[in-house]
């Protein structure tokens, strides 16, 4: 079977968390702060500050902005943890519908709540799959209402808008380094900004509110979010393998784009002077089913991400949005293997299946 996702952990990687285990200093720490600057220096910020999952990266950039009580922009085609993190805050998310397209948050659908709400505190785009959302817009929206841009970037490591890096783009970025994204620390998360407040007040909350004044100086309440040398250990590796990674990922897509363009299925669309990054490739049709059991019977593996949106999981009883097209890609999307260890080989076996599903168009 191939599989959907495949980390690739090396002689490297391993070497480096080795050295953290012998020195003894495996808590947070100085490879942290190398890490927090080597990220943040990927993705053109000022500053990064590492956290313990992205979803605890997204939940202090809320707290950081101070959302409470009040309401933030989002997608509801996305992971849970996007609303998640604005309602730990104490924020109302507010779903807007997503481009057809590109499946990322629609500007116009945002801008239309933007009029009608005087409580908007913030606007949390993601850039899905590894395709950036429309920033140039979202930060036009953010300067002309007068609101902030937090950037879930957690599938979108090295993404671009116009040749500038996701990370950079809006006021506060948020990323994860689970296992199946584009590089890990196992478990992990990286907020990005130039805004020195914004770093301060994470670095607070993550670190049980300490003001830094003093070892127990807690002047606000705060968690236990930071990340450890041994998982820095391992993300600095993996940032220098990155490119790499990327490379590879969009070789594989590039192969798909061709292999699949006469088959049935809609493939990934990416607007001019954007660079995805393919933490999915994502196909859509109206034969989900059909096409997931040829995969399945064709010895490869597929995953859909996302088969409910947000706002309709039982979690979220009571909140209710109008986004046809979320609605309709949470029925038609399929993702198929296009990580870095996926051979032409595989590639040609993806196709091949995809071929023999004959699906309809959407």
């Amino acid at each position: 079977m191939i599989p959907i996702a495949n980390p690739d952990i090396g002689d490297d990687e391993r070497e480096a968390v080795d050295e953290v285990l012998e020195s003894g200093y495996i808590a947070s720490g100085d490879v942290v702060t190398d890490f927090e600057a080597e990220f943040a220096d990927f993705c053109g910020a000022d500053r990064g500050v590492a956290t313990a999952n992205g979803t605890a990266a997204l939940h202090a950039a809320c707290e950081a902005l101070d959302v409470r009580g009040e309401a933030v922009i989002t997608t509801p085609f996305s992971f849970v943890a996007t609303g998640n993190s604005i309602r730990l805050a104490g924020g109302e998310p507010v779903f807007a519908d997503i481009d057809p397209e590109t499946y990322t948050l629609d500007p116009d659908a945002v801008e239309s709540i933007l009029r009608e709400r005087e409580d908007v505190a913030a606007i949390m785009p993601v850039h899905l799959y590894g395709l950036p959302a429309d920033m140039e817009r979202f930060v036009e929206l953010g300067a002309k209402y007068d609101v902030a841009i937090i950037e879930d970037a957690a599938q979108a490591h090295g993404a671009s808008v116009d040749g500038t890096r996701v990370g950079s783009l809006g006021d506060v970025a948020c990323f994860s380094f689970y296992p199946t994204k584009n590089m890990t620390t196992g478990e992990g998360g990286m907020v990005t900004t130039d805004d020195p407040e914004i770093e301060t007040a994470i670095r607070q909350f993550i670190n049980h509110g300490r003001d830094g004044s003093a070892q127990y100086a807690h002047t606000t309440v705060g968690h236990n979010l930071r990340l450890t040398n041994i998982a820095a250990a391992l993300g600095r590796v993996q940032l220098e393998r990155l490119p790499k990674f990327t490379e590879a990922r969009r070789e594989n897509a590039r192969l798909l784009d061709e292999g699949l363009v006469d088959t049935a299925v809609e493939t990934p669309t990416v607007p001019e002077g954007t660079r995805h990054v393919y933490h999915q490739y994502t196909v859509r049709t109206e034969d989900r089913d059909a096409l997931q059991s040829a995969l399945e019977e064709g010895g490869v593996d597929s995953k859909i991400y996302y088969p409910t949106c947000i706002h309709e999981l039982a979690a979220y009883e009571g909140y209710s949005a109008a986004v046809p097209n979320a609605t309709r890609a949470a029925a038609e999307v399929l993702s198929l293997p296009v990580h870095p260890n996926v051979s032409s080989d595989d590639v040609d076996r993806i196709v091949e299946a995809v071929a023999d599903a004959g699906v309809q168009h959407v």
